[in-house]
Order: structure tokens, then sequence, then C-alpha cells
């Protein structure tokens, strides 16, 4: 792809580092970027500067925040007895659609997934094991995909909380194996939420 300015290729070039940005969408999006007042494509950047410099992850459970804690975690309605664990942010926001969770949640930060050398240090697993050591949560539920790795990192935490007798369970496979929650339609995952299964059911498949 030539460019007649060495500016639009470099700015083509860093959009197209975005997940599933090519090139010439890159250039779409450059291009329309230009199009615009300048104020709007000031206040793009300025938005971008700020969430780069400024955003926090809840010390809770992980989740993006403003705040030390995130307005799920101090929201005195939820229940602090129900942890729901998933894979990212935007797992949580899929099962926040639903309206049908009233729980926290614990965010991973990802799979454990040897191929790509996430182990389980790599994630945000050992705050989640400390706060069942506490005492204070009844249920776990494990929200993570239906993959390899989503079920591997299920069972390692599994294993992991066993000896605390914690209650585990999973969503039901409403979900297609292999499916992202975030592609899932609000109903199906609100059903698979409400009738979620023992953990341990799971294993005997």
């Amino acid at each position: 792809m030539e460019f007649s300015s060495k500016l639009l290729e470099n700015a083509v070039r860093e959009v197209s580092q975005l997940p599933g940005i090519g090139k010439r969408t890159a250039l779409r999006l450059v291009l329309h970027l230009l199009r615009q007042p300048a104020e709007q494509t000031e206040k793009l950047s300025y938005a971008l500067r700020n969430l780069r410099s400024e955003v926090k992850y809840c010390r809770s459970c992980h989740n993006i925040s403003d705040t030390d804690l995130c307005e799920i975690c101090v929201n005195p309605k939820r229940d602090e007895s129900l942890v729901c664990v998933v894979e990212d942010i935007r797992d949580v926001m899929a099962i926040e659609n639903t309206s049908q969770y009233k729980g926290l949640y614990h965010v991973l930060g990802g799979k454990i997934s040897p191929m790509d050398g996430i182990g389980p240090n790599n994630l945000n697993i050992s705050t989640l094991v400390d706060k069942v050591k506490e005492g204070k949560i009844r249920e776990i539920i494990f929200a993570l995909s239906s993959t390899m790795e989503g079920d591997t990192t299920n069972f390692y935490i599994y294993k992991q909380i066993e000896p605390y007798g914690v209650t585990t369970s999973t969503i039901a496979r409403g979900i297609a194996i292999g499916d992202e929650l975030e592609y899932a339609d609000e109903i199906t995952l609100g059903r698979s939420i409400l009738h979620r299964i023992p953990f341990e059911n799971s294993l005997k498949g």
C-alpha cells in the first residue's frame, strides 16, 4: 500500500495494530477522522490518553474502574458471598447486561494456555484463592468460555479451592462449546447463570 504522506502512513500503521483491523480498514478510519472537525479528533485523543494514564483496576475483583474499588464491589445490594469467575472485563459487561446476576465478580485477566506462555501465575488466581480462604464466599461460579483453555483454568482453580469446602458451579451449557460469553445473547447467558450446575458434574463428561 503506497502512501502520499508519512503522517498518514504512520497513523494507518498504528491503527492497524488494533485487533481485527487490517490496513484497508485502518486507512478508512484514519481518513474518516481527517474529515471530522478537529475538536472531535482531539476529544478521541484526550479520551485515550486519559484511559491510559488514569484507569484503575479494582483491588478486589480486578475489573476496570475509576476508583480503587469498582461500582459493583461497593454496591451494598450485591451478594458478597457469591462470586462469578470470568476471563476479562467484556464478560462482566455481558453478564451484567442480562440483569440476572446479583453477586460479585473475579476477573482472571485471561486463561491458562501453555501454548501462549500463560500459566497460573500470570493470572489473578492467587487473590481469588485468598478470598476463599477468608471464608466469606459461599459459592464460586465458573463462567469461562467452554474451550480447552477455559476448562483447564476452571479445573486448576477448582483444585486450589477444593480443600476449603466452598460450593463450585459452572454456567449451564446453553452456551455452545467453544463460544465466548461476550457473543452470547442476553437471554441465553442469563439462563445459563440462573440454571448453573455443580462444577463436579461437568467433570463427568
